[in-house]
């Protein structure tokens, strides 16, 4: 017994190194993951951390110094009332990345409750599938808007719009993963033992969806941050003068030619922060596939 014992522990750990060297080589194999994983912290880092050292308000105005281009003293120059670009650029980073997370943690979740039962009821499937149907079916850019309309301007009516805009397809995404889980031999054997509904769903189906959900997660996050800015850009986002970079794009749509750098460094900070999530998506939906080994699929 003693050698058995020890000869399955050998194993287990023989499993687990092996287990191990294939995550490293995936990853190591995985540049965008990296790459993607970096940008996106050092941007969340930056909006956390630099406004807690920066005595300087996003809104305070120097009239004397508009337009000022960018310098030792404005890193990324001023706007058309004296505000320091760089400072509202943080404080914007906050607000944005605060909707996008938001956004793709409420449509998951609400999408996940959504997409499992659908999966397991049919009667709900066809109910729920097709109100998701619906909503897909329109722009939603244009659903956003008619919500924020008929809401109201506000941070939290942004996220409410975008959150119900991103829904539908989590819950479709969710639905098509659980009802492939739904088929297998465990999930049948815990029917005929007598599991109860809950159990089968929250317990075997759901651990199944993780994979797909965190990497459409990522891309939520990206596109809710673009649909901000959008919102925002055209008046029906976050309200003024609250910095956030659609804000900060929209305010510089009048001056863009005496001043370009008001609307390219919040540009480009909108396609760094998107191309980071984006690299990270694409990233963690190779690692998590356990088809890919090394960078290729066997």
């Amino acid at each position: 017994m003693y050698f058995t014992r020890k000869s399955m522990s050998e194993a287990s750990e023989a499993i687990f190194r092996e287990q191990r060297q294939i995550r490293k080589e995936k990853l190591l194999s995985n540049p965008g993951l990296i790459i993607g994983a970096v940008g996106f912290t050092i941007i969340l880092l930056a909006a956390i951390f630099i406004p807690m050292f920066s005595s300087v308000s996003p809104n305070a105005m120097t009239v004397t110094e508009r337009f000022q281009a960018p310098c030792a003293k404005y890193i990324f120059g001023t706007d058309e009332f004296g505000r320091d670009v760089f400072t509202r650029l943080m404080y914007g980073a906050r607000v944005s990345l605060w909707v996008g997370g938001c956004v793709a943690a409420f449509s998951c979740i609400l999408g996940t409750f959504i997409g499992v039962y659908a999966s397991y009821f049919k009667i709900l499937d066809q109910i729920l599938m097709r109100i998701c149907d619906g909503l897909i079916a329109i722009p939603g850019i244009l659903l956003a808007i008619a919500l924020i309309a008929a809401l109201g301007t506000s941070s939290w009516n942004v996220v409410l719009a975008l959150t119900i805009v991103y829904t539908p397809s989590v819950a479709r995404t969710v639905r098509a993963s659980a009802m492939v889980i739904k088929e297998q031999p465990y999930v049948e054997a815990a029917k005929v033992q007598g599991f109860s509904n809950f159990k089968i769903l929250w317990k075997l189906i759901l651990p199944g969806v993780i994979s797909p959900l965190t990497v459409q997660a990522s891309f939520i996050f990206a596109q809710a941050i673009i649909s901000e800015a959008s919102l925002s850009f055209l008046g029906a986002g976050i309200p003024a003068p609250a910095a956030s970079w659609g804000n900060m794009l929209q305010d510089s749509k009048l001056v863009f030619s005496k001043a370009p750098w008001t609307m390219i460094c919040p540009g480009i900070a909108v396609v760094v922060c998107v191309l980071s999530l984006n690299l990270l998506g694409d990233g963690l939906r190779d690692f998590l596939d356990p088809r890919v080994k090394g960078g290729a699929k066997k």
